[in-house]
């Protein structure tokens, strides 16, 4: 094709293109207006086929700048030449510039890839090369503390350098690292605290693909749906943000969650890449093998992309807690949804480690802390209940309300993706393990432990400040501290130092192998743990205690009645001594925690501070 008559050349009108073209070029056969011919084997032609030869527009006449006539042979003219050049040039840069058009997305969706990819594996391997650096040092230095020192700045080198990933790609990587910021029991704090922002930095998308997202699912304008619609979002999370809007129809103010459009597209890459990222971290530190977390990823995060299954789990939750009216639960009213938007009724609060407004509106903390516990135990405990994995600040909040009777607050929850349903036999071993705790019989903890997660003997001391989140010897009762107590710097300054000295290897090791509904009972464990703890309580733990064995205790009497119920009537005289012995039993543990928690009124009234009251056993 000869560039003169590209299509693209003539369009654009280049400055060297000189006038007398369109009247000598006609002359030699070419018409501009008719000049594109396609045929069913060539596809568009330049320029008739009855053209001349090419040799022969090459001696066409113009004039120089002297206004004396030139004539061109095409030959030994070096001005010429470079002219042609920049002819050919102007076709492959045409050529080049129609290719990229075609090809847009797929060429922008490679290169991101590749980005994506390159910051996952850059970040990996500069870690892994930190980490190996900082070990060999710390294995050669004489000095412990130095060693201790030099290990955990490597921690934080490392914690910043994946934070920077984890933003960069965003998506699933954000909702990793709320994960793993989670994960006190099991990470190094120098990691748990630097991924701390995840929980509120999260990415936002444009109002524009989210019009585009609109009419792709639905074939309508997010406008004739909505008579008003936020563009800026009011609170964005890891797979979604959620806008203020007005139905049109009826007028109502809504809460329009919509999942981030680009999320779909790179979810699968994604999960590839942290399947990659775990897999080489065991393949260069095998004691460190956290496989098991991406293999939990591909499980849970096509439920949680799912909305319409995120409203199926909203409405369970509603309507169980529908028979609990003295809970001041509010659970938002779902309009209606679909995989990738929901909606629901607009119910605004505050962050539960908002204390300013709390403490300014007259909220008890320690009450909100009573209700949390009662709102999670009853999740975990209650036969039917369906259990929130996902309890962290992000989704939770709080607000005023006078109109209640009892509490002067609402406790809403959000975000209703993440649900697993516990086995029955798995709650009532899971109650009995607990109270077992609280009354520090080891014997039936080990007992428990194995029934619930299969923990032998060796794993056990491990499993049991996993679960509690206290150093062991504080479970086992050889300390003066009581479980109940909160937790003293020195406390936390050993578990620290257990978890360097080799322990986080044996906990990392041993959580891949429990079941995995036990991993997320402890991640809910550990959050709402998270919560209390940000409420600064005056009581500390020891409520939060006592509503979990008032649980636990509930859960092994029901099992009992229904034992006893499989052996023939109640009123036989055997079963109904039995029901008399388990009833005594439940009132036994009853009286000692009513006890107790007079205590902790009695001190509130009183102010008393630095005295404890040691937990009954149970």
């Amino acid at each position: 094709m000869n560039p003169l008559y590209s299509p693209l050349f003539s369009l654009g009108r280049s400055s060297w293109n000189c006038a007398k073209c369109r009247i000598c070029l006609p002359r030699y056969g070419y018409n501009p207006t008719t000049s594109i011919q396609p045929t069913p084997s060539t596809g568009p032609q330049p320029y008739p086929s009855t053209r001349a030869p090419i040799s022969t527009y090459r001696r066409y006449s113009s004039r120089n700048s002297n206004g004396k006539n030139r004539s061109y042979s095409g030959k030994g003219d070096s001005r010429n030449g470079t002219k042609k050049n920049l002819l050919y040039a102007s076709a492959g840069a045409s050529t080049a510039t129609v290719a990229a058009l075609a090809f847009t997305d797929e060429i922008k969706f490679g290169y991101e890839s590749a980005e994506r990819t390159g910051r996952v594996a850059a970040g990996l391997g500069i870690c892994i090369n930190d980490y190996l650096t900082t070990l060999k040092k710390k294995d050669e230095m004489e000095d412990r503390e130095e060693g201790s020192k030099l290990l955990k700045e490597c921690h934080k080198r490392c914690a910043v350098r994946t934070l920077h990933v984890l933003e960069k790609n965003g998506g699933i990587f954000i909702k990793l690292g709320q994960h793993l910021s989670a994960m006190g029991y099991l990470l190094p704090t120098e990691w748990t605290t630097t991924f701390v922002p995840l929980q509120d930095r999260c990415p936002v998308s444009s109002f524009e693909s989210l019009q585009q997202m609109f009419r792709n699912d639905f074939d309508q304008e997010i406008m004739e749906y909505f008579s008003e619609f936020s563009p800026e979002p009011i609170g964005a999370a890891s797979l979604a943000q959620v806008h203020l809007a007005t139905v049109r129809e009826t007028g109502q103010r809504v809460a329009v969650k919509i999942q981030h459009p680009e999320l779909a597209q790179w979810a699968p890459l994604d999960l590839s890449l942290t399947k990659f990222t775990f897999s080489t971290l065991k393949r260069f530190f095998p004691e460190y093998d956290l496989s098991w977390l991406s293999d939990e990823m591909e499980i849970s995060l096509p439920i949680e992309l799912d909305f319409e299954r995120e409203a199926e789990n909203a409405n369970r939750t509603k309507a169980h807690f529908s028979h609990i009216p003295e809970l001041p639960l509010v659970v938002p009213d779902v309009i209606w949804a679909k995989p990738r938007i929901l909606v629901m009724a607009c119910e605004v609060g505050h962050r539960l480690d908002d204390l300013e407004y709390i403490d300014a509106n007259g909220i008890d903390r320690d009450e909100v802390s009573a209700t949390l516990s009662r709102i999670f135990n009853e999740m975990i405990f209650s036969p039917g209940a369906p259990l929130h994995c996902d309890p962290h600040g992000g989704n939770i909040a709080i607000r005023k309300n006078n109109r209640r009777r009892g509490a002067n607050f609402d406790v809403i929850l959000y975000d209703h993706g993440l649900y697993r349903d516990i086995p029955l036999e798995l709650r009532r071993s899971y109650a009995k393990m607990w109270l077992a705790v609280i009354d520090g019989d080891m014997d039936r903890m080990r007992k428990y432990a194995k029934e619930v997660a299969g923990i032998t003997d060796d794993k056990f001391e491990l499993f049991a400040s996993a679960i509690t989140g206290r150093d062991f010897t504080i479970v086992r009762g050889d300390s003066n501290v009581s479980i109940t107590a909160p937790k003293t710097s020195d406390e936390k300054e050993n578990i620290t130092g257990a978890l360097q000295d080799g322990l986080l290897s044996e906990l990392v090791q041993m959580l891949g192998q429990v079941p995995r509904i036990i991993l997320l009972i402890l991640k809910t464990n550990d959050l709402t743990r998270a919560l209390d703890e940000s409420l600064q309580t005056r009581q500390g733990p020891s409520r939060t205690f006592l509503i979990l064995a008032r649980y636990c205790s509930k859960t092994v009497l029901l099992e009992q009645v229904e034992e006893i119920k499989e052996m023939g009537s109640l009123f036989w005289p055997p079963n109904t001594l039995k029901l008399a012995a388990a009833y005594i039993g439940f009132l036994r543990v009853e009286c000692k925690l009513e006890l107790f928690e007079l205590w902790l009124v009695v001190k509130r009234l009183v102010g008393i501070q630095g005295m404890d009251f040691a937990t009954p056993g149970l």
